[in-house]
C-alpha cells in the first residue's frame, strides 16, 4: 500500500551508528540501489477472499529476510514470501508466488512447494483461508569491473563493459585520466578502490606501467575474477615477486593470466571483447549453479 504503511524491522536500525534509512519506497529502493545492496520488490498483485494486504500493496525485502519496507500482509503470507525472495535473490530470476487454502491447493492438484506454469505454491495457514498472489522481483546490483592500468586495452574494456552491464571504474596514474573522458569513475593510483557491496571483476591491464604495483593492490580485494593482460610467462615472473614479496600461494592463484578466452586476439578491441567475453561466461556458469542449486533444494522439500 502506500507510504504511510512503511515500516523497519532491522534489529540494527536502534544501534547508536545506524545508518538512517528512508522513510518511502521510492527512497529506500533509490538508497539500496545507490549502495550496491541486493533487494527484492513484493508486489501483492491479487487477492481473493478476506486478506490483510490487497492489490498493489508492496514491501522490499533484504537478503537476510528482513521486510524493510513496505506492507505485504500479516505472518500468515510473510514466511513464504520470504522464502521465495531469498530464492530470487540466488538466482535472480522473478517468480508469482500463488498462497491459497490447502482445499483450493488441493482442488488444483498442487502441493505446497510445487511449481506449475510460472506459479510457485504455498499454502496460506490464516483462519481467514483468502488467496493471495504476489510477484517477487530481485533487484541485483550491477556488477562492477575494476580496471587498473590506462592501457589500449583498459581503455577498450572501459568502452565495451557498460554494453553487457558492468559498472567502471578505473584505477590509474592521474595524467591518465583524461583518457578514459569522465564517462567512468576514476580513481587516482591503484591503492584506493573504495569498497564494495556489488559483485566484481578485476582486470589489470597496466601495460608496463606499475603492473606490480597494480596487481598487488588487487589482491587484497574481494572479487570474483582477477586476471592480468599479459603473457603467461610475465604473468608467472610477476607472481614470483609477488611471492617474494610475502604473499601465499592460495592467493596469487587466483590471477589468471593470460586475461580472456583464447580467441585468437590482435588487437585491443579484441582482447578486450575476449575478457568480456571470460567475463561473461563466469557470471552465467554462476547463475546456473544457483539456479541448479534452487531445484535441488525444491525437490527435496517436495519429497520429504
Amino acid at each position: 500500500m502506500g507510504d504511510t504503511q512503511m515500516r523497519h524491522t532491522d534489529p540494527a536500525a536502534d544501534a547508536p551508528h545506524a545508518p538512517v534509512l528512508p522513510n518511502s519506497l521510492p527512497d529506500l529502493t533509490k538508497h539500496l540501489q545507490e549502495a550496491h545492496h541486493p533487494y527484492v520488490l513484493a508486489t501483492v498483485v491479487r487477492t481473493i477472499s478476506v486478506t490483510a494486504a490487497k492489490a498493489g500493496a508492496k514491501a522490499v525485502i533484504l537478503k537476510d529476510g528482513t521486510i524493510q519496507g513496505g506492507w505485504i500482509g500479516g505472518g500468515c503470507a510473510r514466511a513464504a514470501v520470504i522464502k521465495a525472495a531469498q530464492a530470487a535473490l540466488i538466482d535472480g530470476e522473478t517468480r508469482l508466488v500463488s498462497i491459497q487454502p490447502e482445499d483450493l491447493l488441493a482442488e488444483h492438484g498442487v502441493a505446497p512447494g510445487d511449481v506449475r506454469e510460472g506459479v510457485q505454491f504455498a499454502k496460506n495457514m490464516c483462519p481467514s483461508q483468502g488467496t493471495m498472489d504476489i510477484f517477487i522481483e530481485p533487484v541485483l546490483p550491477r556488477p562492477e569491473l575494476v580496471i587498473f592500468g590506462a592501457s589500449p586495452v583498459a581503455l577498450a574494456l572501459s568502452a565495451l563493459a557498460p554494453a553487457i552491464g558492468f559498472d567502471c571504474i578505473a584505477c590509474a596514474p592521474p595524467e591518465d585520466h583524461w583518457l578514459f573522458q569522465n564517462k567512468h569513475t576514476v580513481i587516482p593510483g591503484y591503492d584506493a578502490v573504495p569498497e564494495s557491496n556489488a559483485l566484481r571483476f578485476l582486470v589489470v591491464s597496466t601495460q608496463g606501467k606499475g603492473d606490480l604495483a597494480a596487481l598487488a593492490a588487487a589482491l587484497p580485494l574481494a572479487s570474483r575474477y582477477l586476471a592480468f593482460v599479459g603473457s603467461r610467462r610475465k604473468t608467472e615472473a610477476l607472481c614470483k615477486k609477488l611471492k617474494d614479496a610475502g604473499h601465499t600461494p592460495d592467493v596469487l592463484d587466483r590471477i589468471k593470466g593470460p586475461a580472456g578466452l583464447d580467441l585468437g586476439a590482435i588487437t585491443p578491441e579484441e582482447i578486450a571483447l575476449s575478457i568480456l567475453a571470460e567475463l561473461l561466461k563466469v557470471r552465467r556458469q554462476d547463475q546456473r549453479q544457483a539456479l541448479e542449486t534452487t531445484d535441488s533444494q525444491k525437490t527435496r522439500e517436495r519429497t520429504s
